[in-house]
């Protein structure tokens, strides 16, 4: 199992220690680092920025928003990016929210799944440059359906690195996760743990079952981000994760449309998500914190002690993941590596 560096997207501002942290997670070999976005920094610069500053490390994206730019637009900046870095750019995916795709970008948000295949299609060509880039979809038009007619197909000025770069979809849900298989190279699952794997496998599954062209189940990228904390005492290492978990559970979707919060749901925590979103859209965010179990947090996580931590990553390296996602300054990314071997 590789180990990943996942940055993240900013809070207020720049994290402090992001490129020494860069450079150290290169340094002790992990194999990728990856840079995010919600409704504040975006995922391509600080990537390109502090990805400049490596050698070998590939460099993607968990996740490019696909409402913040038009398909073309995409691809464009993963082509420069696959050029700039010597062809280790990986594209990572995702659709969002619906909070955050109509109430930042302005987009309609319904139909995910089919925006998502008309989005992967025209990326796929813009990069393969084979010839102008033409697709009259439901929800994208190259060139535009009505307009001043004028429009033409075009293709790329630049000539691509690689003809195909890879592209990994970031999924929650069953249909999600199969359509990760289906037309990815990958899957960026949020908030996996080993007790889910039998749901996921099968959601893969039936993805591979439904592509066009053979698939290398090897060459399959599943890229978990997995909170890692080496930690005496387990109650406290649960602690600094627990109001993350309470973002996402309780605040990070309207009720009713909160694909974090149907995760845990699924996994048995029915209750506790229910309990928890009321709290926090209630404004009782000390109290939904307080609401989450230690026990769920270990079920997506690896904390507690060295050894505690050892014996359970047996578990997870049986899997569909093959690289966990870890977060932390440079100090913390030396101990983890350490632990994990």
């Amino acid at each position: 199992m590789k180990l990943g560096y996942h940055l993240g997207y900013w809070s207020s501002g720049p994290p402090p220690g992001a490129l020494d942290a860069v450079l150290e997670a290169e340094r002790l070999g992990f194999d990728s680092v990856w840079t995010a976005e919600a409704y504040g920094s975006d995922a391509f610069t600080p990537l390109a920025w502090w990805g400049a500053a490596t050698s070998r490390i590939t460099l993607g994206t968990n996740i490019v928003q696909m409402s913040a730019r038009t398909p073309t637009a995409t691809a464009m900046s993963a082509m420069t990016m696959d050029h700039l870095s010597g062809g280790r750019f990986v594209l990572g995916l995702g659709v969002s929210g619906p909070q955050v795709v109509e109430g930042w970008y302005g987009r309609p948000y319904p139909r995910p799944l089919a925006r998502t295949r008309e989005y992967v299609d025209i990326v796929r060509q813009v990069v393969a440059r084979q010839e102008p880039v033409r697709l009259d979809g439901r929800f994208h038009q190259l060139p535009l359906r009505g307009g001043t007619g004028l429009g033409k197909a075009l293709k790329s000025t630049v000539h691509p690195l690689r003809p195909r770069i890879p592209i990994l979809l970031a999924a929650e849900g069953p249909k999600n996760v199969a359509l990760a298989a289906e037309i990815g190279d990958g899957w960026l699952p949020l908030f996996f743990g080993p007790k889910s794997d039998g749901f996921y496998r099968a959601a893969l599954e039936e993805g591979f079952g439904r592509r066009a062209e053979p698939v290398d189940r090897d060459g399959f990228e599943v890229a978990a981000s997995v909170p890692v904390i080496v930690h005496d005492d387990v109650e406290e290492a649960a602690g600094f994760i627990k109001p993350t978990l309470a973002l996402y559970i309780g605040g990070m979707g309207a009720k009713g449309a909160n694909f974090h919060r149907d995760v845990f749901a699924r996994m048995g925590y029915e209750a506790v998500t229910d309990t928890v979103q009321e709290l926090y859209l209630a404004g009782r965010k000390d109290e939904a914190i307080a609401a989450i179990p230690t026990r769920l947090v270990e079920d997506t996580a690896l904390i507690g002690p060295a050894a505690k931590i050892r014996e359970e990553l047996a578990a997870w390296k049986e899997t569909v993941v093959t690289t966990l996602l870890l977060r932390g300054d440079a100090g913390t990314l030396r101990s983890v590596a350490d632990v994990l071997g």
